[in-house]
């Protein structure tokens, strides 16, 4: 069983499990190394030199403050230099959390909606996918934005929302991808039964922990061997017929 990792946050890791990690990745033929701000996008890449398996992709989470605009500038600027090393934007997207908790006004969300604008413009413009951090109703508005440039090169990353939605998403081509909840979330097995395989891939979003089988372990690319298991349960298929198709999507997607 060859695997990718479609989400994770490499950086975020300490480097003593950074090198566990790699050194017990036998299994992951690749892992998709998303930013968080400009500093996580210079870590990643500095990660991709030193690991063959890490491809970076570069952006801003939006569960933060937003950056000022000279703060913007100076990403996008050190993006356009370096989108020849990058395999994506992302991770970007709407603040569904911080809203959530108030945390933000509602002028300061229709910011946050249109940095994720720009990105996706400049997504189309290098022509790079995009990863999205979308759930619930933020991804009818990051739908709307993706049609208005006809962009469908998305990745909706952990992704939860409404049936109307979801049929949205599979019609223009969207992939999603889960996480190793696959194995004790209701929820997202649902989502699986529904989505077609051909647009899933499988991801960890590590460091962030699990519960389940998983709790109390370091979140480990390998834990995606579960994921496939169940989700192949839900396909009706083999665990080899699924696990080829969700490296398949992932190599063709991010055209690794």
């Amino acid at each position: 069983m060859k695997m990718i990792d479609a989400h994770i946050h490499l950086d975020h890791y300490k480097d003593k499990e950074i090198q566990v990690l790699m050194d017990e990745a036998g299994l992951i033929d690749a892992l998709v190394s998303v930013s968080f701000d400009l500093e996580s996008c210079k870590r990643n890449l500095q990660l991709a030199s030193e690991f063959e398996k890490v491809r970076p992709a570069f952006g801003f989470h939006p569960e933060q403050p937003l950056p000022i605009v000279e703060e913007q500038e100076r990403l996008f600027q050190w993006m356009e230099k370096h989108r020849t090393e990058m395999i994506a934007i992302g991770e970007v997207g709407l603040p569904y959390y911080r809203k959530a908790d108030r945390k933000i006004s509602a002028k300061e969300y229709t910011e946050y909606i249109a940095l994720l604008e720009i990105f996706i413009q400049r997504a189309k413009e290098w022509k790079k996918p995009i990863v999205l951090h979308a759930v619930y109703e933020e991804a009818p508005i990051v739908c709307n934005l993706l049609e208005k440039y006809s962009w469908n090169r998305a990745h909706f990353h952990w992704f939860k929302g409404d049936q109307k939605t979801i049929a949205r998403m599979i019609e223009n081509g969207y992939f999603i991808s889960v996480t190793p909840d696959v194995v004790y979330e209701a929820e997202i097995q649902q989502l699986v039964s529904i989505y077609p395989l051909e647009q899933l891939m499988v991801e960890t979003d590590g460091p962030w922990p699990f519960e389940g089988p998983f709790a109390g372990r370091i979140t480990h690319p390998n834990m995606m061997e579960e994921s496939i298991r169940v989700i192949a349960k839900i396909k009706g298929l083999s665990v080899g017929e699924v696990s080829e198709k969700l490296r398949e999507n992932t190599v063709s997607f991010y055209q690794i």
